[in-house]
């Protein structure tokens, strides 16, 4: 059965940030998410893999560096 909500989704800038870094990761590879179907299933899934990866870490880093910069506006 299917709920028809008149509510707008709620825009998750950690999830669009997160995108942009895989779409940034498959680029550099050479690659885009729409032309990832001309790979094999293990190449696509592996760099689908460190694309992930790549972008977690970079997610794990601004984070970080967030985190910091409210730390030291906090100290003054």
């Amino acid at each position: 059965m299917k709920h028809d909500i008149d509510v707008p989704p709620v825009e998750d800038h950690e999830a669009k940030l997160e995108r942009a870094l895989i779409e940034e990761f498959l680029r550099r590879h050479g690659r885009t998410l729409q032309n990832m179907d001309s790979l094999p299933e293990d190449a696509r899934r592996e760099l689908l893999r460190n694309a992930s990866i790549y972008a977690a870490g970079r997610l794990a880093e601004i984070e970080a560096r967030a985190h910091y910069v409210k730390e030291i506006h906090q100290e003054h």
